[in-house]
């Protein structure tokens, strides 16, 4: 485990619009021994507003990691994905695409504006849980992460 996970929780934003999947994750996130803290907004325009600390996200962290639904209200997942990835000091933020779309076009689309990858949510709560604990497992146990933007 890295150093600096042990001094500070890990951010999740996660965007999603959709109350059960976020109550899912806020459950599967709270039975891990990994101290996170999760932030939640539930359109796009709100995602874009967190991590340009605009608003009344003015002193919200960065997050080490998000949760990105496709199909959002006022701005899609792949909308703020193809933001964000042009953005210098936050592209270098993992996304995770956590959806209910299997299309193909959707998922090469994803991977064109340089998603992490891609997950479709799976229709009962405990395959969902478990998906959750392996992204954190694998992005918070597994992988070294940068805890700041070089740019």
């Amino acid at each position: 485990m890295n150093d600096h996970k042990q001094f500070r929780p890990i951010n999740i934003l996660m965007a999603e619009d959709n109350p059960t999947d976020v109550m899912l994750t806020k459950e599967a996130l709270a039975s891990s021994k990994i101290i996170s803290e999760l932030h939640i907004v539930d359109d796009g325009v709100e995602a874009i507003a967190f991590l340009y600390q605009q608003g009344k996200y003015i002193h919200v962290p960065r997050p080490d990691l998000i949760l990105l639904d496709l199909n959002m209200p006022r701005k899609s997942g792949l909308e703020v994905l193809a933001e964000l990835k042009q953005n210098m000091s936050l592209k270098s933020i993992p996304v995770i695409i956590l959806t209910t779309s299997n299309s193909d076009e959707d998922i090469a689309e994803a991977y064109g504006h340089y998603t992490n990858c891609y997950i479709r949510k799976p229709m009962d709560f405990d395959s969902f849980i478990q998906i959750i604990q392996s992204v954190q497992h694998f992005w918070f146990q597994i992988v070294t992460l940068p805890t700041k933007s070089i740019f």
